[in-house]
């Protein structure tokens, strides 16, 4: 047992120096390190030091000494029911319940596409959402959940979309590798998924998104319970996990239109939801503390007001601009600063560049000449921890802590992929933003010595900080909470490139609620017209695709509307890819269109069976094609 001196200031009130609350407790003790078994693994937590994580909290806590207070309204807490509520509202199914229940035909379209463990995730809400209006004798019709879901049941042999278990299995085995189960440290009783040694090596392991991650957890539980026991005891270095290849193309957050995104947003919710319920991890949302904030300024602003501001003076802003400048900031004294991030600036010189910042960042008066580089990494993280609710919302900060309870690192990444879908624009953007900029310190951890590990270390609790919100404060909470958060921090960093991924099978989902609200609404809109007497062999003879009238089989026609050629006819091959048409488009340009380079236009699939989305370069056309024959395809620069 080693025995270390510590002093820990610790103690919880709300104030504005985190957004929310502050820790304000001060224990001077000799404190013995919690108690822990390690694994044969050389990568356990004791071998890795948390002092940048401690040093961090004592650097937070004397920055913020005498800053001002927020005035916090506090709110009644909701029950279960409200809390159940609140979550089929935003699944976009309230009207399975209340005043407004009934056969919805698009809810009932929505919950068709649903797998098993989605089903069984609303069917459980829905339970709980009738049981208090029960209780509270609303006279709501209340419709039985069984007729809801009498439609989804289905074989215990099969799963959605006519796929049967064992290949879903077959298809899960391919991505499953010796680094799926994670060595562990136990804390007392907690155990801990440990951050991994710098020098580690890193296989690569392509992660399935073909297939529901709850589903994947079902399979695994299933059929891995000894295996996962076995591999629990072997060295297992974090893998690089990847995006696999995929013939109709990877979807990225930003690909497809708000229509189609807020459709992946309610299966997200509803797919995390399924994949904590089977992992036995409890998901409850918090409501929004309401907090009196300034209207404008840019400490201690929420980020959808500072953004609207922003974009008065530069129309399009997605991020902060004073997130921007500091950044621009630090990056403009070089990277290789040793200690960036981790050395803090004078506290008493940040209190005065905020000040200067508040009143003279706007009028463009400020002499960005006088800020040092570690004041401008402090103001930094400054920034995130003011914000009136936390880079990672609210709603989603408890959700966010939980990832460090999933047993493997393959489905702590596959919750914080859901996770990330989950966030608001502003805040998935600045999020975005912030770890772009942490990998390129990291990159240059030869000269700086800042490791993804230190990073991290330094960065989670300037962004989980208000987790300890509401807990007894013990020396065995706090060491895990370090860990924990610290590890899903260094997840975020790490694998940012897999994160802000659209895995396949929600898009697939989507694709399938279009098609059926498409034929849905063609079915109707037949009868509409029968009704008014109109010539039906018209109708469906218009209702073709005029488009595809002067195209043979196996070509497609490309529209350009705003490049010099605007319309060309393109035969499918097996090798052909969406870098190959915009390539032909753009050999073509003449006068000022010769300027355009890729990355500049892109490629889109329009309608059938989607909204609209931007083809990744390595879209195989054909395959695609063959997905969605209806659609039409597009060249076009992306939207702001």
């Amino acid at each position: 047992m080693v025995t270390v001196v510590t002093k820990l200031v610790y103690c919880f009130h709300f104030s504005r120096k985190y957004g929310q609350y502050t820790m304000n407790q001060e224990i001077t003790k000799v404190r013995e390190k919690p108690p822990f078994d390690r694994s044969s693994s050389q990568d356990s937590l004791d071998e890795l030091s948390m002092e940048p994580y401690w040093m961090e909290i004592e650097n937070i806590e004397k920055s913020s000494e005498n800053r001002q207070d927020q005035e916090v309204v506090v709110v009644k807490e909701p029950d279960e029911g409200e809390l159940e509520e609140e979550w089929l509202k935003e699944a976009g199914l309230s009207d399975l319940f209340g005043e407004s229940a009934g056969d919805s035909q698009e809810s009932m379209v929505f919950l068709s596409t649903l797998t098993r463990t989605q089903a069984a995730a609303v069917q459980k809400r829905v339970e709980t959402v009738s049981q208090t209006l029960r209780k509270k004798n609303k006279q709501y019709q209340i419709p039985d959940v069984r007729d809801i879901f009498a439609q989804q049941k289905e074989s215990k042999e099969k799963v959605p979309d006519g796929i049967d278990t064992q290949s879903v299995r077959t298809n899960e085995n391919k991505y499953q590798g010796k680094d799926d189960q994670a060595s562990s440290l136990v804390v007392g009783k907690k155990e801990l998924i440990p951050l991994v040694a710098e020098e580690a090596p890193a296989s690569e392991t392509d992660i399935n998104l073909d297939v529901s991650f709850a589903e994947q957890a079902v399979n695994q539980k299933e059929s891995s319970k000894e295996k996962a026991q076995k591999s629990k005891d072997c060295d297992a270095p974090l893998s690089n996990f990847r995006c696999p290849k995929d013939k109709t193309g990877i979807t990225r957050i930003g690909d497809l239109a708000p229509q189609d995104m807020k459709k992946v947003c309610r299966l997200a919710l509803i797919e995390l939801t399924a994949l904590y319920d089977v992992l036995g991890i409890e998901l409850k949302q918090q409501k929004a503390v309401k907090i009196k904030t300034k209207d404008s300024g840019l400490f201690c602003i929420p980020l959808t007001v500072l953004l609207e501001q922003d974009q008065r003076k530069v129309p399009g802003t997605r991020i902060p601009l004073i997130f921007q400048k500091l950044i621009s900031r630090i990056e403009e004294g070089g990277l290789e600063t040793e200690g960036l991030l981790r050395i803090p600036g004078a506290a008493g010189r940040i209190k005065n560049l905020c000040q200067e910042l508040e009143a003279k960042f706007y009028e463009g008066t400020f002499n960005w000449e006088s800020v040092k580089q570690h004041d401008a990494a402090s103001l930094l993280k400054l920034f995130i921890r003011e914000l009136p609710q936390p880079l990672l919302s609210v709603e989603y900060l408890k959700a966010f802590q939980a990832v460090q309870n999933l047993p493997t690192r393959k489905q702590q990444l596959q919750a914080l992929n859901l996770l990330v879908i989950l966030l608001p624009d502003a805040n998935r953007d600045t999020l975005k933003a912030l770890l772009e900029f942490l990998q390129r310190v990291i990159d240059n951890r030869e000269k700086n010595k800042m490791t993804t590990m230190n990073v991290a270390m330094v960065m989670a609790p300037n962004l989980f900080m208000c987790h300890t919100l509401g807990l007894k404060s013990n020396e065995q909470r706090e060491f895990v909470m370090a860990a924990g958060t610290a590890n899903i921090m260094h997840l975020l960093i790490k694998c940012q490139q897999v994160l802000w991924t659209i895995p396949k099978f929600i898009v697939n989902q989507v694709r399938k609620q279009n098609s059926e609200n498409h034929r849905k609404d063609k079915k109707a809109m037949k009868k509409l017209l029968k009704k008014m007497a109109y010539d039906r062999e018209k109708y469906e003879k218009q209702d073709k695709n005029t488009s595809d009238a002067d195209v043979p089989e196996g070509v497609i026609r490309v529209q350009a509307p705003h490049l010099s050629k605007v319309s060309m006819a393109i035969q499918l091959t097996e090798e052909l890819k969406a870098s190959d048409v915009l390539a032909r488009f753009l050999s073509q340009e003449s006068g000022i269109a010769q300027t355009l380079k890729k990355g500049e236009v892109f490629l889109y699939e329009i309608g059938g069976n989607i909204g609209e989305r931007c083809l990744d370069d390595n879209t195989y056309m054909k395959d695609l094609y063959q997905l969605n024959p209806n659609a039409e395809w597009v060249i076009k620069s992306k939207p702001l």
